[in-house]
Formats: structure tokens, C-alpha cells, sequence
């Protein structure tokens, strides 16, 4: 499961709220069209989604198997976390209104951190998207929910992820156990980038 950045920054009190009530009142029409928070009602369509290998297999977090009800169930605990400034689950469909892609932002308002995963439907990979997507959900992150330090993992064998995160300016870190929903691991590779570095580097 998301797990928060080995970084340890000093966040008081006051700058923690800030970071949930950011969280429960982002708008997502400023992250881009066709942005929705995932309800009860794309449980279907978002294990449909899901059910594709070259979507899902280098995820580590998702809950399998891809069932409906087990996508409503995650549905439902992200919802809960959202209301605890934790998380945001959101789907984006194209102009058919079929998912073309999901994103879950992870964030630890007490440590002023956040982690970003997600994938696109695989005609929309390997085209140029994800990287811009990737790049302006990186920055929507620190702008809008008030975060100072976004991490990341991948598969180590992920070598498109990994190009990806190199070029936006995360700093390679060594690599960290992930663990997943059924409790086993997976060696991932892990970055990290502070605000101020991001700033300096993508304004």
C-alpha cells in the first residue's frame, strides 16, 4: 500500500489543516477536462478499465482482483480518506466517455507530502500523453493542495515510468519495499522533489 516519503519534513499544525481542507475542496475542472472524482457508479467501467494488463500490471497498490464490487469498495475508502484530506481517486473519460485514465493522490497532510499513481488505457500510451499528464499533475499537486514533497515508486523493471520521473527532476533515491493490498512486497524504485525544486525547475 501507499506508503509516505522517507523524508521527514517539520509541518505545523496549521499548515496540516491547510493541506486537508486543500484536499476536500480541489477543484479538479483546474487539473484538466473530463476529470471526475471516482463514484460508486464507475465501479464497473473502472474494473473494466483496470482488467487490461498493459493498464495495471506494473501497479503495485491496486486492489485485485477487478471486480466491480471490489472497485465499489475501493471507491467507497477512498471517499473516506478524501473526507480525511488523504486521498483523491479520479477518473478521466474521453469524449465517448469511456475511462481513458485514473490517477490516486496519496497525501499525508501531517508530513506535507504526497504520492501520485496512475495509468492511461493502452491506446493512449507510448504517445506523448502521459508524460504531459504526468508533468501537470506534478504540478497541480504542489499548486492546489499546498504539498512540500511529492514521492514516487516504480517497478524496477518499469523503464518507461522511470524515464518519465527522471526527466520531470525527481531525484533518484535508492529503492524501498513496497507492499501491496495482500500484504506481499515488491522492490521498487523511489524519487523524490520538494516544491521549491520543482518551482525552480518547471515555474
Amino acid at each position: 500500500m501507499s506508503a509516505p516519503p522517507v523524508t521527514v519534513l517539520d509541518v505545523p499544525p496549521a499548515e496540516a489543516a491547510a493541506i486537508r481542507a486543500a484536499v476536500l475542496s480541489a477543484d479538479l475542472d483546474t487539473l484538466g477536462p473530463g476529470r471526475s472524482l471516482a463514484q460508486a457508479e464507475d465501479a464497473a467501467d473502472l474494473a473494466d478499465f483496470l482488467a487490461d494488463p498493459r493498464v495495471s500490471d506494473a501497479i503495485y497498490d491496486l486492489p485485485r482482483p477487478f471486480t466491480p464490487a471490489r472497485m465499489a469498495s475501493w471507491i467507497a475508502e477512498s471517499e473516506a480518506l478524501r473526507q480525511e484530506g488523504r486521498r483523491l481517486l479520479i477518473l478521466t473519460r474521453d469524449e465517448t466517455g469511456l475511462i481513458a485514465g485514473y490517477s490516486c493522490v496519496s497525501i499525508w497532510p501531517e508530513r506535507s507530502a504526497a504520492e501520485l499513481a496512475g495509468a492511461l488505457r493502452a491506446d493512449r500510451q507510448s504517445g506523448g500523453q502521459g508524460g504531459a499528464g504526468a508533468l501537470h499533475t506534478f504540478g497541480w499537486i504542489f499548486a492546489t493542495l499546498g504539498v512540500r514533497l511529492m514521492g514516487l515508486t516504480a517497478a524496477v523493471d518499469n523503464v518507461r515510468s522511470a524515464k518519465l520521473i527522471d526527466a520531470a527532476g525527481f531525484v533518484r533515491m535508492g529503492t524501498r519495499d513496497s507492499i501491496r493490498p495482500d500484504g506481499s512486497t515488491r522492490v521498487s524504485l523511489y524519487w523524490e522533489v520538494t516544491r521549491e525544486d520543482w518551482t525552480a525547475r518547471w515555474g
